[in-house]
């Protein structure tokens, strides 16, 4: 019984001392002192990018509207099909149409054999006239008859050459090379130039344009010391679009323009860049997002876990020449990579700034600053520390039993 108890005394006694040594407290291991790993900033080479949510177009989205009524005889082409500059798309109703051209043709006619009846007769008051046959009125008469005759001849071709527009209307025809959209009318359907939807619309897709909007102060940054928007384009770099499903897409795009105005609702200027569409895996009307890669080669980059966020703030502990911290603002680009925050403001190269258990922290409070490698290899003691306890533990529910 002596000899149990002894060994509980000691097993007690191993316990306290592992207990004090591996203890945690305010998310930083109680090394038993005020040691805090301790970082002074330098500056970084990295990559940063910026995305903006973008919407994809064709150079050319024509909409392809009737310009005369009537049922739609013929439907030429499928959905999504490749079609070339003025090839058929569609086939209106034209009997009508046909019978007006013939009918402006036959007024044509008619009124060119009115015009050399009317020439004739102008011809002959002429030599009557100059015969004293006939007076000054009869001549002017016959030459007013001639002048009606020919705008009559004017008019009749005016209309032909309108009636047969009106029968070439018939036979709609793409206006550029491109790819047809959706066809929400098939054969038999009535339409119109008043009709709601196109016939179809046929996207350009060779070349794609991406839109895009940057903020007023992205502009100002963009264009600041490049002398103007002209310079700012063209020292801009190549972007990238990312896809609906996340991928990127396998051709670099480069802006083009950049709208004039700022939207005074949104504070936002609308880019277009363009990207080539060879394979036309791009669609117009498909969404995406702009990636714009920007070069830093001083950025300023810390852990998250040197950070404190209260709501939309950062924080970090600055340490000072005495060893007091100071609890610091600070702004973070709000591109990261989950691991890492890129400072803005706040920080600057050779500041020294606290890595670890900053939530056991107060402003002013007085630190003993070690490096992170010191920090880590008592953090590793700690750990076999704890790990010694719980195999005391284990050896003393076993002791007793």
């Amino acid at each position: 019984m002596k000899k149990k108890c002894n060994f509980l005394i000691l097993l007690f006694a191993a316990a306290m001392v592992v207990t004090s040594c591996g203890s945690k407290q305010s998310g930083k291991p109680n090394f038993g002192d005020d040691e805090y790993a301790v970082r002074t900033i330098s500056g970084q080479s990295t990559e940063l990018q910026t995305t903006y949510p973008a919407t994809i177009k064709g150079v050319q989205d024509v909409e392809i509207r009737p310009k005369v009524s009537g049922f739609i005889t013929k439907l030429c082409v499928q959905e999504g099909q490749a079609v070339k500059k003025g090839q058929l798309l569609f086939v209106i109703d034209n009997v009508t149409y046909a019978a007006a051209v013939r009918q402006a043709r036959a007024a044509v006619n008619s009124a060119k054999a009115q015009l050399n009846t009317a020439k004739l007769t102008y011809t002959n008051n002429e030599k009557l006239f100059k015969n004293n046959v006939i007076g000054s009125y009869e001549l002017q008469s016959a030459k007013n008859a001639l002048e009606a005759a020919y705008a009559a001849v004017a008019q009749a071709e005016a209309n032909y050459v309108t009636a047969k527009q009106n029968l070439d209307f018939c036979y709609v025809t793409s206006p550029a090379n491109g790819v047809v959209g959706d066809l929400p009318y098939r054969v038999g359907a009535l339409v119109s130039a008043s009709s709601q939807q196109p016939l179809t619309t046929v996207s350009s897709i060779g070349t794609m344009q991406v839109y895009f909007s940057v903020t007023e102060k992205d502009l100002l940054e963009m264009t600041k010391g490049v002398g103007g928007i002209h310079a700012a384009i063209k020292d801009y770099p190549a972007v990238k679009l990312q896809l609906a499903d996340g991928t990127i897409y396998n051709h670099e795009g480069r802006v083009a323009t950049v709208s004039g105005v700022i939207d005074p609702t949104t504070g936002s200027v609308s880019m277009r860049a363009d990207f080539p569409n060879p394979e036309h895996l791009l669609k117009s009307g498909a969404s995406g997002s702009i990636v714009v890669p920007h070069h830093a080669s001083s950025a300023i980059i810390i852990p998250q876990d040197a950070v404190s966020q209260v709501q939309d703030k950062y924080f970090v502990y600055v340490v000072g020449s005495d060893s007091k911290v100071k609890y610091t603002p600070v702004t973070v680009n709000p591109n990261n990579d989950g691991k890492n925050y890129i400072i803005e403001t706040g920080l600057k190269v050779g500041d020294r700034i606290v890595m670890n258990g900053i939530s056991g922290l107060t402003d002013g409070q007085k630190i003993t600053p070690i490096t992170e490698a010191q920090y880590q290899e008592k953090l590793k003691k700690t750990e076999a520390m704890g790990a010694d306890q719980s195999d005391l533990s284990k050896l003393k529910k076993d002791f007793g039993k």
